[in-house]
């Protein structure tokens, strides 16, 4: 574990950072106070009593996205962690979003060619018969159902088990591991979920060295590992993440879209009398959700002069992009949502080097379920009244785990 060696400063009047959503779609009160009060970095607290900057602005966010002082290595001390789950995973083996150039280009390399737009686009078919496929289900089990276990989760399972070769028999046992690993509140627990997964999938890649299948994780077990491109431990926490972040993302971004639509009827009529509208509606979705909220942590490895403000070498850094997707001078009225708004510079999916390697894959699946839902289940709608749903809290993907619906 590494350790930079000026001492974070702390200050005062810095509030405790994350907060919980009230709301499915809108901005807790805290990152509206914090977008608005002006400046474009604000220190923040932490739930361990650290301090850490948060980046208010969409520009600064973008700047600091790219630039090679600051570091994803999230075994630095100094790392801002913003959850006792999170701080205990500083002592878990690095995938590929946890290193920094150079070593982060070669390993993101060896995975690059499954996830280019013009493989995503071959996937079009298969998406749309798992996608087809569980809405019949729903329609057979219905006329009420949760969308989340019955459909916005199953199918980015599906899918990514069918791009990595995992076998979707398995997906009870690690859709649990998961929600255990990015949503409890254990510390232990956390890490007792990721070394059930690492196990599951260590076995899973040594059964693709001494029989060959389909799927990334094959292709990188029989072409990487065996040239001694990436450790064993290293692929491991590699499938790690693209399993979790394959399935978790997508299943929550399918669910608040749902709510954002049905909540904002004018724009869900817009989709329905114009289907053409679906890809700028799911930028506009990614933008106004922004779910992956706490994902652009980052230290300084350097002091750095940004925008006026100074952050210091060893300070914590978190770009929120649920507050810079917010920017009222990027995106006018920016607490609205407006599926003909040209949003495809936002950050949802982060900038730089370790911008999304998945978001090809994220945009077509979204864009698949939105067009079928609405055209299977034209009289969709919520069985509870949106404030009954029960929220993730801030510090993990932003989402439900429940979503009665009805038609």
């Amino acid at each position: 574990m590494t350790e930079t060696t000026a001492a974070p400063i702390q200050r005062e009047d810095a509030p405790a950072f994350p907060s919980n959503r009230t709301c499915p779609y809108q901005l807790p009160k805290e990152y509206v106070e914090l977008r608005d009060q002006g400046d474009v970095l604000r220190k923040v607290t932490l739930f361990d009593g650290r301090q850490a900057w948060v980046v208010t602005k969409h520009e600064t966010a973008r700047k600091l996205l790219a630039d090679p002082r600051i570091s994803s290595n999230r075994q630095d001390d100094n790392f801002p962690a913003t959850s006792p789950r999170f701080a205990a995973f500083r002592t878990s083996p690095q995938a590929f979003i946890g290193l920094d150039p150079p070593e982060h280009g070669p390993k993101r390399r060896m995975m690059i060619s499954e996830f280019t737009l013009k493989r995503i686009k071959g996937m079009r078919p298969d998406i749309e018969k798992i996608v087809h496929g569980f809405i019949d289900d729903m329609l057979a089990a219905g006329p009420t159902a949760d969308l989340v276990s019955q459909f916005a989760l199953p199918v980015p399972s599906l899918v990514i088990c069918r791009l990595l070769g995992v076998p979707y028999a398995d997906h009870d046992f690690f859709q649990n591991c998961s929600q255990r690993m990015i949503q409890g509140e254990d510390a232990e627990g956390a890490l007792a979920a990721r070394r059930e997964l690492a196990d599951y999938l260590g076995t899973l890649v040594d059964k693709f060295v001494a029989e060959p299948g389909a799927g990334l994780l094959s292709n990188l077990a029989n072409e990487q590992l065996s040239k001694g491109e990436v450790d064993r431990e290293g692929l491991v926490s590699d499938a790690i993440l693209l399993l979790v972040a394959g399935h978790e993302t997508t299943a929550s971004m399918t669910s608040l879209s749902v709510i954002t639509l049905l909540e904002h009827p004018d724009q869900h009529a817009a989709l329905r009398d114009d289907p053409s509208l679906i890809p700028a509606a799911v930028e506009e979705l990614l933008r106004y959700l922004a779910i992956a909220d706490i994902a652009g942590g980052r230290v300084a490895t350097a002091d750095i002069e940004i925008d006026g403000q100074l952050i210091r070498e060893g300070e914590g850094v978190i770009i929120s992009n649920s507050i810079a997707n917010r920017d009222g001078s990027v995106f006018e009225s920016p607490d609205d949502l407006d599926v003909r708004r040209p949003a495809r510079h936002h950050i949802a999916f982060g900038y730089g080097v370790h911008q999304c390697l998945g978001q090809n894959l994220a945009r077509l699946e979204l864009e698949i379920i939105l067009t079928a839902l609405f055209e299977r289940i034209p009289t969709l709608r919520l069985a509870v009244p949106v404030e009954e749903l029960t929220l993730r809290p801030g510090h993990t993907i932003q989402g439900v785990n429940e979503l009665p619906v009805t038609w």
